[in-house]
């Protein structure tokens, strides 16, 4: 994927961090976007020095639909191509649904889900529809698969299945300007966002029980994923999802 162009949104840390990585070994030039601009500047300088390929920043925050036109813009001037967009940035609000309040669910929708179909929509219309070519690959979640008894987390549920069939969509919308609309459904991933819940010995007990293959995913696990979906290897797969999760969605 030499030359290629991946923008990769929640670039900042954990597993955005981690398929950046991934697509810059395959020779990708990445552009890290999130919000905390120092973060996505010590990504970038990691890339180019680890792997020798360019990394070109961007702070946006994908809830507001003027930066998010402003940041594809902005790219799209450095670049001229964008070629790979993977959407991971999001959040997960935990409670019991009974206690969720309506701006837990709100932000939830609309950082998962709504900033989901901005990034796609932005990327699409500039740069993927013109080139009639593009490999969009949301980050969904088992969680938008099927539902937990281990962590209430009835938002971010919605907002995962939400993603899980937009990708459907997109992909039936967009397949006709050869671009290709794939998710991810990762399991239990180690990340600073999960490391407290997934360390402690009664979440261990669990995943033992729940995971056919009794552990969480190890870093490195989805980088193939990505870059199959990336790839030209995949050309010929549109709207499907690929569960990562030890076979958590199995049983």
């Amino acid at each position: 994927m030499t030359e290629k162009v991946a923008l990769v949104t929640g670039c900042s840390t954990g597993l955005g961090v981690q398929m950046a990585k991934a697509l810059a070994n395959q020779g990708c030039n990445i552009i890290p976007l999130a919000r905390r601009e120092e973060k996505i500047k010590e990504v970038a300088q990691m890339l180019i020095s680890e792997y020798g390929v360019e990394a070109y920043p961007i702070q946006c925050d994908i809830t507001n639909t003027e930066k998010v036109e402003a940041a594809i813009d902005k790219a799209l001037q450095h670049f001229g191509h964008i070629d790979i967009l993977i959407n991971n940035a999001g959040t997960g609000a935990v409670a019991p649904a009974e206690d969720i309040t309506d701006l837990q669910f709100e932000n939830e929708l609309n950082i998962d889900l709504f900033g989901t179909f901005r990034v796609a929509r932005a990327v699409a219309k500039k740069a993927m529809i013109p080139a009639e070519y593009g490999r969009i690959i949301n980050i969904a979640s088992m969680y938008g698969l099927v539902g937990n008894k281990i962590a209430p987390a009835s938002p971010y549920h919605a907002a995962k299945g939400g993603v899980v069939n937009l990708t459907r969509a997109l992909a039936a919308e967009w397949g006709k300007y050869n671009i290709t609309v794939n998710a991810i459904c990762p399991g239990y991933f180690w990340t600073p966002l999960t490391k407290d819940t997934l360390d402690t010995e009664w979440f261990k007990e669990y995943a033992k029980g729940a995971i056919p293959q009794e552990r969480y995913g190890k870093e490195g696990e989805l980088d193939t994923t990505a870059i199959f979906l990336a790839s030209a290897a995949s050309s010929y797969v549109n709207g499907v999802m690929i569960p990562v999760d030890g076979g958590y969605t199995a049983i």
